[in-house]
């Protein structure tokens, strides 16, 4: 279902000629827009009454205390999702700004507040993971993550998350994502083949267009 709706509204970016560099250092023929789903309502709405049904699944129904979305991409969907579970909202900043432990926060976080913690996307897993940090230095507890989307293609992701205590909710992945575009006829054939080739070897996909080629520290 989230597949098909991120086709719909046009998120999904295809662009094997001028490769997407992601904040995370690796190149990409494909991207996923999540952003721009904030513009079509009826599909926003759908999208997070899935996710909030997904979190509380997979999670449980009193496992959180708060929800807090990661600067700029995560907080629209952390709103929506905390008024569905009935829960108070705060973000948390790429970057700290001022001094002490609440540097990265905005809003008020007690100590050992459960918090479920939001973005759109995530790709392999590091950003996500140093904004758990900045929560967990408030004395909350941070162990799940909720994203829109998952790329899933790098292995190495799951084992450092799970290292870290951190459970990982998606709504969609790049497999989910490539069969529903050759249902509907999305990609090309020659355009299907490279998210293929990108998929089945990322690390050399992007070393070959200029991006990382490694997951940073297992060089």
């Amino acid at each position: 279902m989230t597949a098909r709706m991120l086709l719909e509204a046009g998120a999904v970016k295809y662009n094997a000629e001028q490769p997407y560099f992601l904040s995370s250092g690796w190149a990409s023929p494909v991207y996923i827009d999540c952003q721009g789903l904030i513009s079509f309502p009826r599909l926003r709405r759908s999208l997070m009454d899935f996710a909030s049904e997904t979190v509380l699944e997979q999670a449980g129904f009193e496992r959180f205390d708060a929800v807090a979305g990661a600067e700029p991409t995560g907080i629209a969907y952390a709103a929506w999702i905390a008024e569905r579970l009935s829960l108070p909202l705060q973000y948390v900043r790429r970057r700290p700004r001022g001094f002490g432990p609440e540097a990265q926060i905005v809003g008020s976080l007690r100590p050992g507040t459960r918090v479920l913690l939001v973005d759109d996307v995530t790709t392999d897993g590091r950003s996500k993971i140093e904004l758990c940090r900045a929560l967990r230095a408030t004395q909350s507890h941070v162990d799940h993550l909720l994203v829109m989307f998952f790329f899933d293609v790098f292995p190495e992701t799951r084992a450092l998350l799970a290292e870290l205590r951190i459970e990982l909710h998606y709504l969609a992945t790049w497999s989910d994502v490539l069969a529903e575009a050759r249902a509907a006829g999305y990609f090309t054939g020659p355009q299907a083949e490279e998210v293929d080739r990108f998929l089945q070897s990322p690390a050399r996909w992007s070393l070959e267009h200029g991006g990382i080629s490694c997951f940073p520290g297992s060089a």
